[in-house]
């Protein structure tokens, strides 16, 4: 069974820059034809992704990927890209990825309008639900220099950890949680574990699921134990794709996993956001970058998924990094595997991309089920290089280019330019979204961490993306109206504060600050269900007040608390009438705070809420 390519380097190009490739989908799950495509968006290619409909052959797909291939390729009539001689029906399989899609090689390269005219005939086969390219997704990270301190330099160098205006506000979340208990997932180059300034009982072994040794760069095609990062290297131009550079390797693994765990109060170099967390590596970026299905595949790994051919993770990750990204819609084989760990409980946090684009343009930022997050520097301002949109949940620190060390994002580095054993450990500064999305992986860490020590339940994916949404701090600098990237910049102590607030517990379905309502002011078009809507409000002292709701429909109950989140078995007063009409008064109220929940029985809407005093 072949499970690598030859990788010449007109094919490299093709897959690691034109990565616009919508899925065409079976007639039978579509009333519509599929989406024209130019044939540009189809560059040469010899890799597939199958998924088959569930009810077909799927324990034994062989025999029916050669049937579907011959046919397909005989009605499309294709000819290879290099000789222009019609593609022999010889299709070989390679494995099954994660989320139960086959993948497979082609015994030649197409161009753009035989592999449009290919997936379109395979697309048509009803055993087929869906079928894509395999593409080249690259890491995220567009400016590198490179520092060696004698002293701790945590003060000096990492503003994005501690500074008021650009910071991720580490000091006063580190009063609350380390990360203790969590497992955080990095899919990346690999890491170089022995760097000194990890905490090696906290870094798991790993996994490398590259099955290219081109990309690799190890002699064994097959997946292994282990996530050591063996540099991604250029030595010569146009290698990866037409106008590609000579580049050292970038050890962004090891960046990007510093960030979220990296070694702190150990008396050396600098500190990571998370500290006491397990760190998962997982590779799947390389040379040129990394294939589709291995990261798929690697997605659904770190979540503690079954996938062919591979150990079961005896760590499933609570919370997943994707610094990573390419060109195009999300791909299905993507959405799949992210769909599989939501449902496992793992968090996935993803790189917004540096292309200065849509991030409905970028893959996997585009995808569902994702925590997306955007870049912005050390001034709070939206970061040059950042991608945007209304699919950016909030932003992280990703640097920029405002000097060598007050500009970037400073974590463990490497000095060599090629191999893992060509260089020294050091220190080293990066700008980019993939720098910002460890910050709110590592806050994610931080929240799960602290709801457990607490002794409540951790986060569900969607509850964990509302929290970070919801508590992230206002932009110092508002980003441009048409460059939209999320509702803040993370705030790992807001987050945790909010985490821990009593208002967060298992029955609400966001964890979201409360509305203030302000004395004889209306609050109006109120709706809600069991979870309920939360409110505050400051009390005088000694002076009656009334808190009431009135107009609407359905049944909503009211209660009221002094100093505390109210909860239905923890209040002061309480209103339970039938309707939405409902009054509590407090004859002699301190001063201070007050907490109300509107509590739907089940439902309410179009309800106006109003304290008097």
């Amino acid at each position: 069974m072949r499970n690598s390519i030859a990788f010449p380097r007109r094919a490299a190009l093709a897959l690691a820059v034109s990565m616009l490739l919508p899925s065409f989908h079976a007639a039978a799950q579509s009333a519509h034809d599929p989406l024209p495509v130019s044939p540009s968006t189809f560059p040469p290619t010899q890799r597939l992704i199958v998924r088959f409909h569930d009810n077909v052959a799927a324990a034994s797909p062989q025999r029916l990927i050669t049937r579907t291939m011959d046919a397909a390729i005989q009605r499309a009539g294709v000819a290879t890209a290099q000789q222009g001689r019609l593609l022999r029906s010889d299709a070989t399989y390679v494995r099954r990825l994660g989320n139960g899609a086959e993948l497979l090689q082609l015994p030649a390269s197409l161009d753009a309008p035989a592999m449009q005219r290919l997936v379109a005939e395979i697309a048509a086969d009803p055993a087929v639900r869906y079928v894509e390219p395999d593409t080249l997704q690259r890491i995220e990270a567009p400016a590198t220099a490179t520092f060696v301190p004698d002293d701790p330099q945590y003060a000096s160098h990492q503003w994005h950890l501690h500074d008021a205006v650009g910071g991720v506000n580490a000091p006063a979340a580190w009063e609350m949680s380390r990360g203790q208990g969590v497992v955080v997932a990095v899919i990346d180059t690999g890491i170089l574990p022995e760097h000194p300034d990890f905490d090696r009982a906290r870094v798991l072994p790993g996994y490398d699921f590259i099955t290219d040794t081109f990309i690799s760069r190890r002699p064994n095609p097959g997946r292994v134990a282990g996530a050591l990062d063996y540099g991604d290297w250029n030595p010569q131009a146009n290698e990866c794709f037409d106008g590609s550079q000579v580049q050292s390797s970038s050890w962004h693994g090891t960046h990007v996993a510093a960030t979220i765990g990296q070694a702190t109060d150990n008396g050396i170099g600098m500190a990571g956001l998370a500290p006491e967390v397990t760190l998962l590596p997982v590779r799947t970026l390389g040379r040129c970058g990394g294939w589709t299905s291995d990261i798929a595949d690697a997605v659904v790994w770190s979540s503690g998924g079954p996938v062919p051919g591979v150990p079961d993770n005896a760590h499933p990750a609570d919370i997943i990094n994707l610094s990573l990204g390419g060109v195009g819609a999300c791909s299905r084989a993507y959405q799949e595997a992210i769909d599989l760990a939501v449902a496992r409980g793992s968090v996935v946090v993803v790189a917004a991309g540096n292309s200065t684009v849509d991030v409905a343009l970028r893959q996997p930022a585009s995808c569902g089920n994702i925590v997306n997050v955007g870049a912005t520097g050390a001034t709070g301002r939206i970061a040059g290089y950042s991608n945007f949109g209304a699919g950016v949940d909030l932003s992280g620190p990703g640097g920029d280019f405002n000097g060598p060390i007050r500009g970037l994002v400073w974590q463990n580095g490497y000095s060599g330019a090629t191999t893992p054993t060509s260089g020294a450990f050091n220190y080293a500064g990066k700008a980019g979204t993939s720098m910002a999305a460890p910050h709110v992986a590592a806050t994610a860490a931080l929240v799960q961490s602290a709801r457990v020590a607490a002794g409540r339940l951790p986060l569900s994916p969607a509850r964990m993306e509302a929290l970070l949404v919801g508590s992230a701090r206002a932009f110092p600098v508002a980003p441009p109206a048409n460059k939209p990237i999320g509702s803040g910049i993370v705030d790992a102590s807001a987050a945790l504060r909010m985490a821990l607030d009593e208002a967060c517990d298992i029955a609400t379905t966001s964890c979201t600050q409360p509305v203030t309502l302000v004395p004889q002011v209306s609050v109006s078009g109120q709706s809600g269900d069991a979870a309920g809507r939360r409110y505050t409000f400051r009390a005088q002292a000694g002076r009656p007040l009334r808190v009431f709701t009135y107009g609407g429909k359905g049944n909503a109950a009211l209660y009221v608390r002094q100093g505390a989140p109210a909860q239905p078995d923890r209040f002061d007063q309480r209103s339970a009438r039938i309707g939405s009409h409902q009054t509590v008064r407090v004859a002699a109220p301190v001063a201070g705070e007050y907490h109300v929940l509107l509590k739907g029985a089940p439902t309410y809407e179009g309800v106006t809420v109003m304290v008097s005093q």
